[in-house]
């Protein structure tokens, strides 16, 4: 007797056979044509093509599947596969030794293939008795009610029908009601949550009983590798084995199903915060290791630490190599025990059946040393997640009323209620999906591969479904999906039933609940607790973030209050390259360091060229050094050579501008300072102050794209930071500039007492500012009294809701929600946002 192969064995056999062929060799995919040629295989032996595949004239695909179909033959020799056995039973039937049933009843045959009427017609021949069951059908009665219900869309479709089941299974419990969607693959999602939100929709009941099961099951699973327990440990394989994205790293720290889950959960959410601002878009273990390194002081993760370091040393000693993959599978086994998989907690029902099912997948994938030598961890892992994502798991739950069925699985079942959906006369009968390795002229007789084939079980099913329920509703949507304009029709297969004018009872969601139970307090907004001072302080309250804490609270008290206070933030995304702020924090270290060596304008004007090369290349290299410790993977050799020529060209042309410029000496680079004002200490970094040789001193910022100077000006200004530290730090300063270090475009954008202070400043106010300060005194006399009323609005504790310009303001504003200014505008907000 042959060996019967498993599907993954046999899917093996047609990768190695497609990748052994030379049109293998173009195919981007090879999983997926595996897929496909392992179907036209088992269709083409079903419905007896295989003869007829060699007399007919074949196409590209079918030339090449022919070619594939011969290598898996002579590899899979002395073994069979689902495809063959049905030949094999019928050559076993012919002798006499072997014992044949005396009668054989097939039921829910409505797909009877060439392949099984040949068995069947074997099994008479040898004495056997056969017996095609039929569907039962209810008797035709006058308290039938069979009707045909259009709905606006899919969701419409889906609500009526969810409240309709609800309403049946209220007025009799015990009823059995299905509810068919043909679709069911792609609509169980969609379905799952309105049928859980109609059916309890008091979320509260499903927390204080979390093992509390729902009235309706949906007889189609979803993907394995879907489910978060197998996502887990799928996650630490590919991890233990290359890269991985830091959005799935980040799912992996916070899951359950490792050790320490429960017991460090809320330490792993924040250290998950503070890796987003170090860790690259892609991480391996070996960096995540290093990253958990850096935080050890700050955020206390031990048994994080000890998993993933024993992880580490597994994963180099015990899965690297060949190995075969019965030696691999036991390999990943103790892999995952080592990281304490599945957790610490208890699993529910569901959630054990998922790991009793991944062991399954596991162990399967141990089977495949017969059609596997050796392999390495990292392709045993790619193949244990596709394996995963083509099994299809369904938890088993207790017996429910309510049963969600797709078209098949709905033959030969009978219920009390009976309501079928999406039968639109662009759904159903539904499109033919032939098999591209087969040719179509021989698939006519193919369900599902032909348009007569599929439009004869169609009518089947539907005659099915008409006998199938006293109560019966045939629905479609008016709109397809995606498309308010493409108005549909019913299927023709259904036009014999009268249309109805359903209107099951309307069930209120979560939202209408809690709006009912809402009990009002009316809170002051601004009513929030001033800073404390500590009795043995200065003057001032320390508040972090600097000096933003102005500008933040000049655009938005309660973004201010929201950030500063209450110390919310939004967790940032690795970026996968360096982005703007790396890029401007670069060329601030290169600027820095050529200052520090210069010192003064006659240093810049008396460098030679091969010298200042040096001495920028010097820089450039001392900033990406800086930069490469937090960003290896960004700052590679490559891209390092890339940015350091950037650096260099860039540096030159700001030092044009300087050239420019008087005699003039740097006093202070990247200078730290504490600035008090009113009421608040504020720590803050001067980009750089020059004095020019007259004693004049000027506060630079350095911006890769500036502001205009208007935004220094109003009472609450749109960018506060130079007049800050011009008020509260270096207040005999004569001007502010933003230094706009842009390719092409490098110039100054500059608040000036006098004309010859920088390159295109004029004195203030100039012709182009309108203010209502007349002059240099009285503008710096208005920064100081707006600033220091913002400073003492935050400490005496604002919190109004007040942008500065809605909704400019409140664009990228991540306290939107929080505030939710948008319910409160009445949704102006979108409509603004969508005319811009």
């Amino acid at each position: 007797m042959p060996v019967l192969l498993s599907p993954i064995q046999e899917r093996v056999l047609w990768e190695d056979a497609i990748n052994c062929s030379d049109s293998g060799r173009e195919l981007l995919d090879v999983g997926e044509a595996a897929r496909l040629a392992s179907e036209a295989w088992q269709l083409a032996h079903a419905w007896h093509l295989i003869p007829r595949l060699d007399r007919h004239l074949l196409n590209e695909d079918a030339r090449a599947f022919r070619q594939w179909s011969r290598q898996y033959e002579e590899t899979a020799r002395r073994r069979t596969d689902k495809a063959r056995v049905g030949g094999l039973v019928l050559e076993l039937l012919a002798r006499p030794e072997i014992a044949k049933p005396r009668r054989l009843v097939c039921y829910g045959f409505d797909i009877v293939t060439r392949q099984h009427a040949a068995l069947l017609t074997r099994l008479k021949e040898v004495g056997c008795e056969v017996v095609i069951a039929q569907a039962p059908r209810l008797p035709v009665t006058t308290r039938r009610k069979l009707q045909r219900l259009e709905c606006d869309d899919v969701r419409d479709e889906m609500q009526r029908a969810a409240q309709w089941a609800r309403a049946n299974l209220e007025t009799v419990p015990s009823a059995r009601i299905g509810i068919v969607a043909p679709d069911l693959a792609a609509r169980r999602s969609a379905i799952f949550r309105i049928f859980s939100a109609v059916m309890e929709p008091d979320v509260r009941q499903g927390l204080a009983q979390p093992d509390r099961e729902l009235p309706f099951n949906i007889s189609l699973g979803e993907p394995l590798v879907s489910y978060p327990l197998v996502n887990a440990a799928l996650l630490l394989l590919d991890l233990s084995t290359g890269k991985v994205a830091f959005e799935q790293v980040s799912v992996l720290l916070r899951s359950p199903f490792i050790s320490g889950g429960e017991v460090e959960m809320i330490q792993r959410a924040w250290l998950d915060i503070r890796l987003r601002k170090r860790a690259e878009e892609m991480v391996t273990l070996d960096r995540l290791l290093v990253l958990l390194e850096r935080e050890r002081n700050a955020i206390r993760c031990p048994d994080l630490l000890r998993i993933l370091a024993a992880l580490h040393g597994f994963s180099k000693t015990a899965l690297g190599g060949l190995q075969k993959p019965s030696a691999l599978a036991r390999g990943i086994a103790e892999a995952l025990r080592l990281i304490g998989f599945p957790g610490e907690r208890r699993l529910d029902s569901p959630e054990y059946q998922v790991l009793k099912k991944w062991q399954e997948v596991l162990a399967d994938f141990a089977t495949l040393d017969s059609v596997i030598s050796r392999t390495t961890c990292k392709h045993a892992v790619t193949r244990l997640r596709r394996m995963a994502a083509e099994v299809i798991f369904q938890p088993e739950t207790a017996d429910v009323p309510i049963q969600i069925l797709g078209a098949l699985e709905s033959a030969g079942m009978t219920f009390d209620h009976l309501w079928v959906m999406g039968l639109s006369n662009e759904a159903w009968p539904p499109q033919a999906r032939p098999n591209p390795f087969l040719p179509v002229e021989l698939q006519r007789e193919v369900p599902w591969s032909s348009a007569q084939a599929t439009l004869e079980l169609a009518r089947t099913l539907t005659d099915h479904w008409l006998g199938a329920a006293d109560d019966l509703v045939l629905s479609h949507p008016r709109h397809g999906q995606g498309s308010e304009t493409q108005e549909l029709s019913f299927s023709p297969l259904i036009e014999s039933i009268s249309a109805g004018a359903l209107a099951p009872p309307l069930y209120p969601a979560y939202r209408d609940l809690i709006h009912e139970a809402r009990k009002l307090e009316r809170l002051d907004e601004s009513d929030v607790p001033a800073l404390r001072i500590a009795p043995d302080a200065r003057v001032s309250a320390e508040v972090h973030g600097g000096t933003a804490v102005i500008k933040d609270h000049a655009a938005c008290q309660f973004r201010s209050f929201a950030l500063y206070r209450l110390r919310g933030e939004r967790p940032e995304r690795p970026p996968f390259a360096l982005g703007p702020a790396e890029r401007g924090t670069l060329i601030h270290h290169v600027l820095a360091e050529v200052w520090r060596k210069l010192k003064t304008k006659d240093a810049l004007d008396a460098i030679n060229e091969p010298d200042l090369e040096v001495l920028l290349r010097g820089a450039a290299n001392d900033a990406i050094d800086r930069l490469r410790r937090d960003h290896p993977a960004a700052m590679s050799r490559h891209f390092s050579e890339i940015e350091r020529r950037r650096l260099i060209r860039l540096a030159r042309e700001w030092l044009s501008q300087d050239r420019k410029r008087a005699d003039f000496s740097v006093v202070a680079v990247e200078e730290k300072r504490t600035i008090e004002i009113g009421g608040l200490a504020l720590t803050a970094r001067l980009d750089r102050v020059d004095e020019l040789a007259d004693g004049r001193r000027v506060i630079i910022d350095y911006k890769s794209r500036a502001p205009t100077a208007a935004a220094m000006l109003d009472e609450r200004p749109e960018e506060p930071q130079l007049p800050l530290y011009l008020v509260a730090g270096e207040s005999e300063a004569v001007a502010v500039a933003f230094a706009q270090v842009k390719p092409g475009d490098s110039r100054f954008v500059a608040l000036a007492r006098d004309d010859d202070l920088l390159p295109g400043a004029v004195a203030f106010p100039g012709p182009r500012l309108k203010v209502k300060h007349t002059s240099w005194n009285e503008l710096v006399d208005g920064w100081r009294t707006n600033l220091v009323s913002i400073a003492t609005s935050f400490s005496a504790g604002s919190a109004r809701m007040n942008p500065r310009k809605y909704p400019h303001t409140c664009r990228n504003c991540e306290f939107r929600s929080l505030c939710r200014i948008d319910e409160r505008v009445g949704g102006a907000f979108g409509q603004d946002e969508e005319s811009e």
